[in-house]
This record gives structure tokens, C-alpha cells and sequence, in this order.
């Protein structure tokens, strides 16, 4: 019996076998200006010739999967013979939800999944349960953990405690990529070029060039400066898709401080942008969300922990979601939650090598576990008691 195990993010999908390797695909459809009729799905995406102004349709709004007629034809993509040729009846399925996910999306998950599909056996989990496996596994004298997990529509922090998730110390901080990469839209729209149709452009300009700063206002008082020693201004290349099909940075040496490039290259000059837009992620309050930053909230959450456990939580703390990428992420993270942290506690923050696939990981490494068999629905639990199981036995 084979296990598929796919972590269904709002952005990405990250899916493969468990005896194989994960893929990372976007997970929902394209519409190109120039080929307007065609809907492009999932990895498609490298098939289009001009992406600029691509229409995304997404499955995910809010963090939520609602537009199930979108999930359905990256599903039957993923799962049909360009991709995986899954064989229903002779495979299990891990499937990742959202922290709190609505009943009803439950009920149409297992409905699609064994009615449709007809997957023998379903598992359903969230995300971080997936990457706190992982790290017990990793970390086998720990019993502890908090797991940050920082995506395209939240940021979660969720303790951990023997692969037991605390209800009560959840967090959501309502703060995610998409919303970063439409703030970068927005000010770039505002102070240089219009560019607010052109999110998968800029969504690549973010992971190119912004970081995360580790004294905001000195980095403030950098950009401001003229010439050389602005070491925060970079110009960035946009791509044309004939010649230039993915935009880069130039490098320091070949930037033109003052006037004009003779090339004909469309320039965008980044320079507080760089680090003001992951900053939202630590001070959501900078652009009118009334919200603590991830590093108040990791001390907030364990601190509606018994005292006795605090101290592991704080030794413990991993990082997983794209977000967490930004050069500079896990120090700000680490240097915050000291300064917020009494000085006899221990503080450790874990930045696993692949903060995208680590929950999948913890996926394959749970469907080889001994008492994975007791963990799914299989198919005949299901049409015997219906929905009623799958809420039992999953801890959602």
C-alpha cells in the first residue's frame, strides 16, 4: 500500500510519495493577459510564455479552502497521469488543514477524498503536527516544542507537548506572504511604477531582495543616505519575458548611482522597501493591524502555559513557512524573544534546512510509523459511520 502525503498550503502544494521525494507546486490556476481563453494549473505556470499580468485563481481565501471547483482541478492534476498516477485503490492518503478549520470544509474534504477519489485510507492533520513529529523525531530527548509557522495567508504559533497541540495557547497573527507581497505592490505602485496587476513579478522581487532587519532604525538612517554609502539601495532588474525572463539584482559594482541606465532595462530602486515589508511581520501594527509580531506572541503563548513546561518551550522553538526564509529571520526572532524572555530561561529558535517541506517530511517519516494504521479512516470505517469518525479520530 502506498502513502501519498500532501501538504495542501494556500500557495504551495507540497506533495509526493512516502517512499520517494516531495515536489513543491503552486497550488491553484493561472490566466495569462495574453492567452485569455486557457487556464493554466498548478505547474503549468512555466508553460506561459508572458506572465506578466497573471490572473491567479486561488482555492484558499483568508487561509481557508472555499473554491473547491479550483482544488478539485489541481487535485485531479496532481493526482492524474501528467503527475502522479496515483492508484486510489491501493493508496493512503496524509492531507494537511488549517489550525480551527470549518466543519463543513472537513465534511466536503472527506467526501472528495474517499467518495470521489475513493483514497483507501485518509489521514487528515494540520501542517504543524507534522513538523513537531518531525522535530521529536529529530530531537528525541525533547518533549516540548512551539512551532511558528509563518505561510502565504497567517502566521500560527502552536506549542507542542508530547505530538499533543495546546488548544489553549494558539495564535494566529493575521499576517502572511500574500499580504506582504501586496503591500510591496502597493508602495512600489505608489512611489515608482505602476505595478499592482504584475503580484507574480513582485512576489519574486520580495524573495529577491527584502530581508529582515536587525535594528530597524539604523537601517532606516542608511537608506536615507546618498550614493555609496546607501548600502541598503539596490536595483532590481525586471524581466521584459523576452530577453530577461526572470528579474535578478544588479550587482553593486554596474549600478548607475546618479541618472539614467543606457541599456533598456526597466529598473525598479529598492531601498527602505527592503526591509520595511518583512518588518510587518514583527510590528503588524506599522501598517494599522492591531496585532502582536511573531516574537510577542511566541512569549504570549507560552506564557498561558503551566510555568513548569515554559522552559522547554522557549528552548524549542522552530521556524517553518516560507516567510521564515527572509535572510535575517531567524536572528530577529531569536534576539526579540531574549530580550522579552527572564535571563535564567534558555532560548534556542530552529531554522530547519527546508522550512517549506519540513511538515512534509514529518509526514513520511509518520506514515512509516508502526501505529499509523491506527491513526487513518479507512474507507470502510468511513461508509459505515460517516463524518462522525473522521472527527473522532483526527485531532483537529
Amino acid at each position: 500500500m502506498a502513502t501519498l502525503v500532501l501538504d495542501n498550503g494556500a500557495y504551495n502544494a507540497k506533495i509526493g510519495y512516502s517512499h520517494d521525494s516531495v515536489s513543491v507546486i503552486p497550488n491553484c490556476q493561472f490566466r495569462s493577459k495574453t492567452a485569455r481563453l486557457k487556464t493554466f494549473t498548478a505547474n503549468q505556470i512555466e508553460e506561459i510564455k508572458d506572465p506578466s499580468g497573471l490572473f491567479y485563481i486561488l482555492p484558499f481565501q483568508k487561509g481557508y479552502l472555499v473554491n473547491w471547483d479550483v482544488q478539485r482541478q489541481v487535485w485531479d492534476y496532481l493526482f492524474g497521469k501528467e503527475m502522479y498516477q496515483v492508484d486510489f485503490l491501493d493508496t493512503n492518503i496524509i492531507i494537511t488543514e488549517p489550525y480551527f478549520n470549518f466543519t463543513s470544509i472537513q465534511e466536503s474534504m472527506n467526501e472528495i477524498l474517499f467518495e470521489e477519489y475513493q483514497f483507501q485510507a485518509v489521514l487528515r492533520v494540520n501542517a504543524g503536527a507534522l513538523s513537531a513529529h518531525r522535530y521529536f523525531r529529530d530531537n528525541p530527548s525533547e518533549l516540548c516544542c512551539i512551532i511558528v509557522d509563518s505561510g502565504y495567508s497567517f502566521t500560527h504559533i502552536v506549542p507542542y507537548c508530547r505530538s499533543k497541540k495546546k488548544k489553549e495557547a494558539i495564535i494566529r497573527i493575521n499576517v502572511g506572504g500574500k499580504l506582504l507581497t501586496n503591500h510591496l505592490k502597493e508602495i512600489i505602485s505608489y512611489r515608482q511604477l505602476h505595478v499592482m496587476d504584475e503580484t507574480h513579478v513582485i512576489n519574486q522581487v520580495k524573495e529577491d531582495v527584502c530581508y529582515v532587519s536587525q535594528d530597524f532604525y539604523r537601517d532606516m538612517d542608511i537608506a536615507k543616505l546618498k550614493g555609496e554609502e546607501n548600502t541598503v539601495m539596490i536595483d532590481y532588474v525586471l524581466p521584459d519575458f523576452s530577453t530577461i525572463k526572470k528579474g535578478f539584482c544588479k550587482p553593486r559594482e554596474e549600478m548607475v548611482l546618479s541618472g539614467k541606465y543606457k541599456s533598456g532595462e526597466q529598473i525598479l530602486r529598492l531601498a527602505n522597501e527592503r526591509f520595511a515589508v518583512p518588518e510587518i511581520l514583527f510590528n503588524p501594527s506599522d501598517i494599522g493591524i492591531q496585532e502582536m509580531g511573531i516574537p510577542e506572541a511566541i512569549v504570549y503563548s507560552i506564557q498561558n502555559l503551566p510555568e513548569e513546561m515554559q522552559p522547554h518551550f522557549f528552548k524549542n522553538i522552530v521556524l517553518t513557512g516560507g516567510n521564515s526564509l527572509f535572510p535575517g529571520f531567524r536572528d530577529r526572532v531569536y534576539s526579540e524573544v531574549r530580550c522579552l524572555t527572564p535571563t535564567d530561561y534558555d532560548v534556542s529558535v530552529v531554522l530547519p534546512e527546508n522550512p517549506i517541506t519540513y511538515s512534509w517530511e514529518g509526514g513520511k517519516l509518520i506514515s512509516e510509523n508502526d501505529d499509523f494504521e491506527d491513526m487513518v479512516v479507512t474507507r470502510d470505517d468511513y461508509e459505515e459511520n460517516g463524518h462522525g469518525v473522521c472527527e473522532e479520530r483526527f485531532d483537529i
